[in-house]
């Protein structure tokens, strides 16, 4: 039996996620939109962003936990990060020549000459630069669970919502004398 404490932690951590995975993607989104304008060139790619940060981060929160293994348990914590980061980049880039390929198999008569004619038309750079800033969204994801789990749950919010102990501030007054 799901109890509401459950779904509304549920809610609660795709919702982070998102936020965190949508500005990610938006930032993507705002310098491809940049880049096309220059070329007179018009985007609407908007609506799938979203739908995209949605899905990235419900597939995140449920791959973070499944276990790695005792070996990588074993192993410094960049190990883990490494390692899911890798895992995780690939499957976007499955992802998305898969989206490319469901997108066009109408028009180009079939799934992966679809792949082909997307990889053409759009070049391979286009996939890259999402599998890249996606991998880097990843990435940080992924060390940041790494010191929420040093830290405990909400340390981090904590930590950049208060102001920086006095100590600090000196030291970085007389540093930057």
């Amino acid at each position: 039996m799901v109890t509401r404490g459950a779904v509304v932690h549920e809610v609660r951590a795709v919702g982070v996620a998102m936020l965190f995975f949508g500005c990610w993607i938006g930032t993507l989104l705002l310098i491809r939109h940049l880049v096309l304008a220059e070329h007179q060139i018009e985007m609407y790619d908007y609506g799938a962003a979203i739908v995209g940060a949605l899905v990235l981060s419900k597939v995140v929160i449920v791959l973070e936990r499944v276990p790695l293994g005792g070996w990588v348990r074993a192993r410094p914590a960049y190990v883990g990060v490494a390692l899911r980061t890798a895992m995780y980049t690939a499957g976007v880039a499955v992802v998305l020549s898969v989206e490319h390929g469901i997108r066009g198999r109408g028009e180009h008569g079939g799934f992966l000459p679809a792949i082909e004619a997307a990889a053409r038309s759009t070049g391979e750079d286009h996939l890259w630069v999402s599998v890249i800033c996606i991998g880097g969204a990843l990435l940080t994801w992924n060390v940041l669970a790494v010191v929420r789990a040093h830290l405990g749950a909400g340390a981090i919010v904590r930590m950049l919502t208060t102001p920086l102990p006095a100590r600090v501030v000196e030291r970085t007054r007389t540093d930057a004398q």
